[in-house]
């Protein structure tokens, strides 16, 4: 007769082998789930600029663009775009001649200053008549649709009518605000209930870095006017 191996010795080599099957999944799984919250980990932190150039063509980069230079920035953690603007506007480069008649009509009419108008038109728009926002915001002075149908405005892309829109509105704002063009901008920016709510310009770096952007282009371009 042939001797049988015990079983109990064929059910030990077994369990061995699963058990080092079992570690070597669990060491593999371990790995993976690392590399993985690495990768999440630098990808929130890594920011990506996307910019719009002169001739429209949209770029992107992982380096941080240089003073005047607006930009949009994307991050994994954000879940999208969000509002990105260098602060300091000294070198960046102003557009005095365009839409020139149309902002001196709505000017005279609504009693703003033209400044103020290219001014509020460069940072909302730079200039661009076809401008949209993510939120829906249109044309030169970026008009939102309810807003656009309260001011009268039936094409917010055509650009005397968006100028003299976003004029009107601005004027009302100002003289809202008893000319307290610091508050005026503030509301344009974020709504007027912000501005009551705070009692004043709102505390969001966004609004408050929008005020004192268009203050600043105000001045260069009233400048330019006046030279």
């Amino acid at each position: 007769m042939s001797k049988k191996r015990p079983v109990f010795g064929e059910a030990s080599l077994f369990a061995g082998r699963v058990c080092a099957v079992f570690s070597s999944a669990m060491i593999l799984s371990a790995g993976i789930s690392l590399v993985l919250s690495t990768a999440t980990a630098y990808a929130e932190k890594a920011k990506i600029y996307v910019i719009r150039e002169a001739d429209g063509v949209i770029r992107f980069t992982s380096k941080e663009p240089p003073k005047g230079v607006k930009a949009t920035i994307f991050t994994s953690s954000g879940g999208g775009f969000s509002s990105y603007r260098i602060r300091g506007m000294s070198s960046s480069q102003i557009y005095p001649d365009r839409f020139n008649a149309i902002i001196s009509v709505a000017s005279r009419e609504h009693q703003v200053e033209a400044g103020l108008i290219k001014a509020v038109i460069h940072v909302e728009s730079a200039f661009n008549p076809s401008a949209r926002s993510s939120k829906g915001a249109q044309g030169l002075m970026q008009l939102m649709p309810g807003t656009a149908r309260e001011l009268g405005v039936h094409n917010a892309w055509s650009p005397a009518s968006n100028i003299s829109g976003g004029t009107k509105h601005l004027a009302r704002l100002i003289r809202r605000y008893e000319g307290n063009v610091h508050y005026a901008l503030a509301a344009y920016n974020a709504g007027e209930q912000a501005v009551s709510r705070y009692n004043g310009v709102p505390p969001f770096s966004e609004t408050q870095d929008y005020v004192r952007r268009v203050l600043q282009l105000k001045k260069r371009y009233s400048a330019v006017s006046h030279g």
